[in-house]
């Protein structure tokens, strides 16, 4: 098998144990609600912390990268996410909880931007919407685990056993990354040759700041669908292990079909048009969820469909920083997809508070998705405008 192969599965098995740490608040939430007096304003603020920390800490995390080392970089996000999932494990407040989440944020921050950069390195200008797509996936498989066996285990046993098992296998992630992750033997490209970083141009910071929005609002789309799709149906009958099954459903096809949406991408060099018609059908299948008969078909069309673009708005990042600036490139876009995914959890959440209501919730999911492509074509349009200057 190539090595880049060999890397990236290295980087694909641990990189699971970000979807599965995040989503142990969202399949607890019923059983933190009752031993903490929470409503589900606070809940989704118990959410967004994940990625709050992201707002303040991004940037000098991909500053970072021009001191040490990508895999201890990545590593210490690990242990990071371990070390959070501990301390919301044997918290006996929500604001301990609170605490051990925004400690997972910052070491979410770490793993997220240097697995993304270790990625692009090896295979920038080659399959990357291929790779990119089967990176960001476990971001999905992670979370579709976590959905079924964290209700099962809160269930069966007690809600801190989700965060104690998350938090082994983060651990665990962080030794094998460290240990078996290996630097490109040469670069991919002419511009990722050594050299010091003299900083993001203009062209670069624009690329990077639309290319972010594209992907902070896919993002924010499919964390509100996962948190409150399982309320939705259980307001309408469903019960909480039914409910976590139906919806985690489309995650565990996102990892199918992430991966061969980034390889039609790359083999028909039309991820334009493929990434219009997916973001219209996410929509579509937001709406269809209304009527709770057809929920499984709405999933699965989502994971089938709808949320398979993934690596596609991923790969944008190849195209709008220069391989030499990619650890800070990395660092701003992670910045901006922050300020805007944290918070759309905690407006979700308020959204259903004040309705009463958890469909409001998966109103806002179907307006995030149609802004998804909207900020996409705004990449191109911006590409277009620079080569036009």
């Amino acid at each position: 098998m190539d090595n880049r192969w060999k890397i990236l599965a290295l980087l694909v098995g641990a990189r699971l144990g970000l979807g599965f740490q995040f989503q142990t608040v969202g399949s607890t939430g019923e059983f933190l609600m009752i031993e903490f007096d929470l409503d589900y304003t606070a809940i989704g603020t118990l959410i967004g912390l994940f990625m709050l920390t992201g707002l303040f800490t991004a940037l000098p995390a991909g500053w970072l990268g021009r001191h040490l080392a990508d895999r201890t970089l990545a590593s210490t996000g690990l242990m990071l996410l371990a070390l959070g999932g501990f301390v919301a494990a044997v918290a006996d407040t929500s604001v301990l909880i609170g605490a051990g989440r925004g400690v997972c944020g910052v070491g979410f921050v770490l793993a997220t931007i240097y697995f993304a950069k270790m990625t692009a390195d090896w295979f920038s200008g080659r399959e990357i919407a291929t790779a990119m797509g089967l990176l960001v996936m476990t971001w999905p498989l992670g979370i579709a685990a976590g959905q079924i066996f964290h209700t099962w285990a809160a269930g069966q046993w007690s809600w801190r056993l989700p965060f104690f098992v998350a938090s082994g296998f983060c651990l665990v992630a962080a030794v094998a990354v460290f240990a078996g992750y290996r630097e490109p033997q040469r670069p991919r490209d002419a511009a990722a040759s050594p050299g010091p970083q003299t900083g993001l141009s203009r062209r670069e910071i624009l690329l990077v700041l639309v290319a972010s929005l594209s992907w902070a609002l896919f993002n924010a789309a499919y964390v509100v669908y996962l948190s409150f799709t399982p309320t939705w149906l259980v307001e309408s009958g469903y019960s909480a292990l039914a409910a976590a099954s139906t919806t985690s459903v489309a995650s565990w096809l996102m990892m199918i079909s992430g991966a061969l949406c980034g390889v039609l991408a790359d083999r028909t060099r039309k991820p334009d048009l493929i990434l219009y018609g997916c973001t219209s059908i996410a929509v579509v299948c937001m709406l269809l969820l209304y009527n709770t008969e057809y929920a499984l078909l709405a999933c699965i069309l989502f994971g089938l469909l709808g949320a398979a673009p993934a690596g596609v708005i991923m790969a944008l990042t190849s195209e709008a920083m220069d391989p030499s600036n990619r650890a800070l490139g990395m660092g701003l876009f992670f910045s901006c997809y922050f300020l805007l995914v944290a918070p759309a959890p905690i407006l979700a959440g308020w959204l259903v508070d004040q309705n009463a209501s958890s469909w409001p919730a998966l109103l806002f999911a179907a307006g995030l998705f149609a802004a998804t492509g909207a900020a996409y074509a705004g990449f191109r349009l911006s590409q277009k405008a620079i080569s036009a200057a």
